[in-house]
């Protein structure tokens, strides 16, 4: 585990450093996050959104919408920034355990002490 520190140091600030993609807008006043646009946030800067994002945009429906818990519409940008920052937590906490199984499904491993 230790050969992989400096991996994991670098996941949690690229967690806590993520909510500069919502700060950094509102600072600049440069409308939403770069990249995070909806359907209708495409066709009101663009003037049309593309067919193939309206036919995909009701495909997937993320399990933390906005990336902020359930309740905080309309928060304090500290509480949203919080919110963003647990957001990345549980993705890493939830993609980090998911590879860990992963590879011990392909690699055939057991724990320490069964064969």
């Amino acid at each position: 585990m230790k050969e992989y520190r400096t991996f994991w140091i670098a996941l949690i600030v690229m967690a806590l450093l993520s909510p500069l993609g919502l700060v950094l807008p509102r600072i600049m006043k440069a409308g939403s996050a770069w990249g995070e646009w909806g359907v209708d946030e495409v066709k009101r800067m663009v003037g049309y959104a593309p067919a193939g994002m309206e036919k995909t945009a009701g495909l997937w429906n993320a399990p933390i919408r906005d990336y902020t818990l359930p309740g905080q519409a309309g928060a304090s940008l500290s509480r949203v920034s919080l919110s963003y920052i647990l957001s990345g937590l549980i993705g890493i906490a939830l993609c980090a355990g998911g590879g860990y199984l992963f590879a011990r499904r392909v690699t055939g491993r057991q724990r320490k002490g069964r064969t």
